[in-house]
């Protein structure tokens, strides 16, 4: 798609204007990393957003061999920023990456597969725009350290702000440490960190993203959220990787270290990221209706298709082996496959806040930011919309506190699985309805099993862990 003469001009007039000396140019590997280099600003000309640049990519996780390494980058004028972490004044922009023969999309750039499946949306007649919202929790660390080795591993996380530091002598140690499972919402001086969210909210207005909210999370330790504003797929992926981005940077700036690691510590809440849902269509929203919690049947279809693709969606929308340890019974993460009105316990709320037909959506609780944006929200659309397309009955809603719920009936409700590589093994068997429109390919999701399975599920399986020495050294 040929970028638009008015953006291209928009691009160098802020060139001009700010006085940028280089160009940052970022894209997306396959797993989810954001990647960049960088060029001096005279470089930058109209012919580069048609041509593009060229780029090794036998360098990059899950992207091409070396004997055909040669790849290009193509920036969107469109995502232009003043980076406001680099010292010298740069120019911002995300790019999409293509083979350099076919000048065609390369099939696992992770943003090419997102706008694919924007298209395919709109080529159903469903709808023209689905809107995504994700709320991802991190944690805000003041040290961090670990190592992997032969004959030794371990790893320590610390906080002011954490509970297990209350008899640390500080001298002064002045308290003021939320308790597990209560960091929400404390006030300063329990709240250690509201002077760095409120930096991170700042840079974030800079860059031109939209912030609803910030606040301390629930666990003890400095775990944290912001929240941003809805936006269609393709920008929602953009802008949280910017938001990652921003978070960690702004962390450094005040010698702390963030971290969007989905279970860093034992027995108090993990880091999620709750995604919330619509679909519209001439501007209208589709999921307002007469039905449950003021649902369409549209929204409901689309809730059967995300709960009946689950098992298998949850191998890209929690695609770490630390993934599962947040995804477990008896804390916020909800673990059991079920929709309901309010009931954070369920894989899917549908929230009550409002009752503006504007607002109706539906949150999935399940993913957390160690996703790969692109990747995770165009596969939770694409299992939504066949089960609109297929009407897919999500069955009765769970308004009942399941924690309360007796063994017989508990097991009648279906759960996620319960490591990556259950969620893998899901993925293999069911995943047809990711190559409707082409979205995803038969070579993107071997590649992802592949990747997933040999570098991250078999390599922790083949490693001793240390808890493992508390258990069986003297045996």
């Amino acid at each position: 798609m040929s970028p638009q003469p008015e953006d291209v001009k928009n691009v160098l007039e802020l060139v001009r204007e700010s006085g940028a000396k280089m160009i940052d140019l970022k894209f997306m590997d396959f797993p989810g990393q954001w990647q960049h280099f960088s060029i001096p600003a005279n470089q930058l000309t109209e012919d580069t957003f048609r041509e593009g640049l060229g780029f090794d990519g036998s360098s990059l996780r899950g992207f091409k061999s070396i004997h055909e390494s040669d790849m290009v980058i193509v920036p969107d004028p469109t995502t232009a920023i003043i980076d406001p972490f680099i010292q010298m004044t740069t120019v911002s922009l995300v790019c999409d990456i293509f083979e350099p023969l076919t000048r065609e999309p390369y099939e696992r750039c992770p943003r090419n597969i997102a706008q694919k499946a924007v298209a395919y949306l709109q080529s159903t007649g469903i709808a023209d725009t689905a809107y995504f919202g994700p709320e991802a929790e991190f944690f805000i660390f003041d040290n961090v350290q670990y190592a992997s080795e032969p004959h030794g591993s371990f790893y320590e996380v610390d906080s002011v702000e954490g509970h297990w530091n209350t008899g640390r002598d500080e001298m002064p140690n002045l308290g003021y440490k939320p308790r597990y499972k209560e960091g929400y919402f404390p006030v300063p001086p329990t709240d250690h960190f509201v002077d760095v969210r409120n930096a991170m909210v700042e840079h974030l207005q800079n860059c031109g993203i939209v912030v609803e909210t910030q606040h301390h999370e629930v666990a003890s330790g400095g775990q944290a959220e912001i929240d941003l504003k809805f936006a269609p797929l393709l920008k929602a992926s953009d802008e949280l990787l910017l938001f990652k981005y921003v978070v960690k940077n702004t962390a450094l700036q005040y010698n702390k270290t963030a971290t969007f690691m989905p279970k860093p510590i034992l027995g108090d809440n993990g880091s999620g990221m709750h995604v919330h849902i619509s679909l519209w269509k001439d501007n209208a929203p589709l999921f307002y209706g007469d039905g449950y919690a003021g649902l369409s049947d549209l929204a409901l279809y689309f809730i059967g298709g995300i709960l009946k693709h689950a098992p298998a969606l949850l191998a890209l929308t929690n695609p770490t082996t630390n993934s599962y340890k947040r995804l477990v019974p008896g804390f916020e993460a909800p673990v059991n496959l079920a929709y309901s009105q309010r009931n954070r316990s369920a894989a899917i709320r549908i929230p009550m806040y409002s009752s503006s037909p504007k607002s109706k959506r539906v949150e999935f609780r399940c993913p957390d930011p160690s996703c790969n944006p692109y990747l995770a929200f165009s596969a939770m659309l694409m299992a939504g919309l066949d089960g609109i397309v297929n009407r897919i009955d999500p069955g009765s809603p769970l308004d009942k506190d399941i924690y309360d719920l007796p063994p017989e009936e508990l097991a009648d409700v279906p759960k996620t699985p319960a490591t990556l590589k259950d969620a893998l093994h899901a993925l293999e068997e069911d995943y047809d309805w990711l190559l409707k429109g082409d979205v995803f390919t038969e070579s993107v999701i071997r590649t992802w099993l592949d990747l997933k399975m040999n570098r991250e599920v078999l390599e922790m399986a083949l490693r001793p862990h240390p808890h493992e020495f508390n258990l069986y050294y003297d045996c």
